[in-house]
């Protein structure tokens, strides 16, 4: 991953500030899906076939750096196809020979999809290959680069632009954006890639220890020190600098430090001092960001490093009133509540926003053997044109958010659009992460 100067990064925002999502998809350089050999009266789209103006992979000569606005979502013709229509075509894929509907997954849920997907569609044999995120990526890089793919569609999560910008974008795997499902989410979380569903992690407090309910409302308020200097809150996480999606969190409050200044004022009436130093880094860090200042102050807080989950929310329901504590873990941690009695709960709606969407995306792998098999598993497996398929009930519970407007959540105690996270911009956060890291590292041994 290349290393951006900060100097650099005032203009990429403001150049992803003033573009509008979508836009012109520039149909005329489009690389369309393969023809697999279907019948005739259910022709799969051909070589060069242009009859869109959207497309299914990066046009050939994209700048992904600067062609901000050319994001997704991509509708191609595969987009209107309906499961019947997909699923002859899979069978002529099976009767020219292609085997298995191959699914390199990052979740072990995905293996439950298996029977029930070949029992709605007979003449079909999936196989799930449970992996962890490295590997889903390195196989399918490797089996790309030495033209003997395997797999047909690829699970996996982009917190810091990494797949996006270095999978995605280099042609290893192409999205797959069904037009009748994506009518049912929020076009914001479609720009990078077709969801599955979203996470998120949260700040819990004790609720005996505060009975009216959290007691902070802004991120500021998690270091802040009483009147004698001392920290109000006793803090506990995972190491941050070695978590990529917490990583890309603080990344977002740098680029958008104005959103970050306005939440202290808001919140203490006065404008932000800067404290940093910026001057000693290799690279060019931007001077009065407030981002940048919370992450100096947050890395110079005291702070208990856990590895486990469930070992930080017990630190939460372990604290008191009097020597109260925070911890930031993964929202389904919250299930410690019911299962083990733990007095926790999440922090929500935090100024300027809770938390980003961290979002199991599905991806087509190009160049596979079965192009529409793959899209006719990534409709199943995300709800199906009703949202009735059952593709999404082994995802189904605390801490995940499917995205459709018309999924029924009966799981978590609280809808999404009421906890204060928002889309990630992978972009802005891949130029800058290796800087952010770097800058986390040294702070936090100082």
């Amino acid at each position: 991953m290349k290393k951006k100067l900060f100097a650099l990064l005032m203009a990429l925002v403001m150049v992803l500030s003033l573009a509008a999502c979508g836009g012109d998809k520039g149909g005329d350089t489009a690389q369309q899906p393969a023809d697999s050999g279907s019948s005739s009266d259910t022709q799969q789209p051909a070589e060069g076939d242009s009859g869109s103006d959207a497309v299914s992979t990066l046009p050939v000569g994209y700048d992904i750096e600067t062609d901000t606005n050319n994001y997704g979502p991509y509708y191609d013709e595969w987009s209107d196809m309906s499961d019947e229509e997909l699923y002859e075509m899979a069978q002529q894929e099976v009767a020219n020979g292609a085997k298995e509907i191959t699914v390199y997954a990052t979740s072990s849920k995905m293996l439950k999809a298996e029977e029930p997907f070949e029992e709605m569609y007979p003449g079909l044999d999936l196989v799930v290959a449970d992996l962890d995120s490295d590997e889903v990526l390195s196989k399918a890089q490797i089996e790309n680069e030495t033209n003997n793919i395997t797999a047909d569609v690829l699970q996996t999560k982009d917190v810091n632009g990494e797949v996006f910008h270095e999978y995605y974008a280099n042609g290893v795997i192409e999205p797959f954006y069904p037009k009748d499902i994506c009518t049912h989410i929020a076009e914001e979380n479609l720009k990078y890639s077709y969801p599955l569903y979203s996470s998120q992690a949260f700040w819990y407090y004790n609720t005996e220890a505060f009975p009216d309910g959290q007691p902070i409302h802004s991120w500021w308020e998690i270091i802040e020190k009483d009147d004698a200097g001392n920290q109000k809150y006793a803090l506990y996480t995972k190491e941050i600098g070695q978590e990529t999606a917490y990583l890309s969190l603080f990344a977002s409050f740098i680029i958008n430090a104005d959103e970050m200044a306005q939440s202290y004022k808001d919140i203490y009436g006065t404008d932000l001092e800067y404290t940093y130093d910026a001057s000693s880094f290799a690279f060019e860090v931007p001077e009065n960001n407030a981002g940048v200042e919370y992450l100096w102050r947050f890395t110079q807080a005291k702070m208990t490093f856990i590895g486990d989950g469930d070992e930080l929310v017990l630190a939460v329901h372990n604290s008191t009133a009097d020597q109260p504590a925070l911890a930031l873990a993964s929202a389904g941690k919250i299930e410690n509540r019911e299962e083990s009695g733990y007095n926790i709960d999440w922090c929500i709606n935090l100024s300027p926003y809770t938390a980003l969407l961290n979002t199991e995306s599905m991806f087509v792998v190009q160049g596979c053997d079965n192009p529409a098999g793959a899209r006719l598993f990534i409709r199943y497996i995300t709800g199906g044109a009703d949202c009735q398929s059952g593709g999404l009930k082994p995802f189904t519970k605390v801490g995940n958010w499917p995205l459709r407007d018309d999924f029924v959540d009966e799981k978590n105690p609280a809808k999404l659009p009421e906890l204060g996270a928002r889309a990630n911009d992978l972009v802005a956060i891949y130029n800058i992460y290796p800087d952010v890291q770097d800058m986390w590292m040294y702070w936090l041994n100082q």
